[in-house]
C-alpha cells in the first residue's frame, strides 16, 4: 500500500506536522510512505499511490501558493480518472487559533472530490482528537517566532502528537479499502478499471 505525503511548507511548521502525519502512517502494516516538499513532487509521482495526503500553510483561509499551483497540474490526471477511489486527507497549519484552519481544509478538501477520491477526516473518538476537534484533516496552531506563548505552544504540540493519529488512521482506512477492492475483484463484483 502506497501513501503519498505532498505539503507546502514555508516556515518549517508545515513541514513537521507532515513529518509526524508520515511516522504515523508508516506505523501500520504494508505502508510505504512517500513524503516530498510540493516544490520536489511531479503530480505523475501520485497517480500510483493508494493514499495521497497534502497539507499546506493557510492563507487567510484559503490554500497556500505553492500548493494551489501544484493542484492546478492535476488536469490530465483528473482527465484519465486516476485519483478515482482512493483515499485523500488534508492538513494545515495556521498561526492563531481561529485563523481560517477548517476553511483551508475545506478548500484542500474540494479538489480531492473533483477526482472521485474518498476523503478521510479526523474522527472524535480518537481520543487525541476528543477535544482537540479537528475533523475535515488535521489542522494545527503553530507557534508564531519571536514570541513566547505557552498555549500556542502547547497546542503546536499536541497537533503533532495529533498527526502520528491521523496518519495511522488515514493509513489503516487505505489498508482496508485497499484490502476490500482486492476481495471484490477476486469475486467479480467491481470491474477492473475501478480498482
Amino acid at each position: 500500500m502506497k501513501i503519498y505525503i505532498v505539503y507546502d511548507s514555508e516556515g518549517g511548521h508545515t513541514e513537521q506536522v507532515a513529518n509526524a502525519i508520515w511516522k504515523g502512517a508508516r506505523s501500520i502494516k504494508d505502508a510505504e510512505v512517500f513524503i516530498n516538499h510540493v516544490e520536489k513532487t511531479n503530480v505523475h509521482d501520485i497517480a500510483d499511490a493508494d493514499a495521497i495526503i497534502w497539507g499546506c500553510p493557510g492563507h487567510f483561509g484559503t490554500i497556500s501558493a505553492g500548493l494551489k499551483t501544484w493542484i492546478d497540474k492535476l488536469g490530465h490526471i483528473w482527465s484519465r480518472g486516476e485519483l478515482v477511489g482512493k483515499v485523500g486527507a488534508v492538513f494545515c497549519t495556521t498561526a492563531t487559533i481561529h485563523g481560517g484552519i477548517e476553511a483551508t481544509m475545506l478548500n484542500l478538501i474540494t479538489p480531492m472530490l473533483h477526482q472521485g477520491m474518498v476523503v478521510v477526516g479526523l474522527p472524535a473518538n480518537i481520543p487525541e482528537n476528543a477535544l482537540y476537534g479537528s475533523y475535515y484533516g488535521l489542522g494545527v496552531t503553530s507557534p508564531i517566532e519571536e514570541v513566547e506563548d505557552p498555549l500556542t505552544q502547547s497546542l503546536y504540540d499536541k497537533g503533532l502528537e495529533l498527526g502520528e493519529e491521523f496518519g495511522k488512521h488515514v493509513a489503516s482506512i487505505s489498508h482496508a479499502l485497499k484490502i476490500g477492492k482486492a476481495q471484490q475483484l477476486e469475486h467479480g463484483l467491481l470491474p477492473e478499471q475501478q480498482l
